[in-house]
């Protein structure tokens, strides 16, 4: 059987080992990118999309970047932008 191109959100979760809500919130906040085929929330990921999200987020932890939602509930991060 061929690999196979998309993914279900479900795979997407057991893959970054999140929960649905959370692989859900990445699409949302358009951080993952998905379509929607047919309706009500059947969102399908590109391997390859996948793969490229998590060598970003590789990245920018080498980089040492904090995302804006960690820095706004981290007084230290907070104190280090001021």
């Amino acid at each position: 059987m061929p690999t196979p191109r998309f993914l279900t959100l479900d795979d997407v979760a057991e893959i970054l080992n999140v929960s649905w809500s959370q692989a859900y919130a990445l699409v949302r906040r358009k951080e993952l990118i998905a379509i929607q085929i047919g309706g009500r929330g059947q969102w399908r990921v590109e391997v390859d999309e996948l793969e490229r999200f998590i060598q970003q987020k590789y990245a920018e932890a080498r980089a040492g970047s904090v995302p804006d939602e960690a820095a706004a509930t981290d007084p230290a991060a907070a104190e280090q932008r001021a």
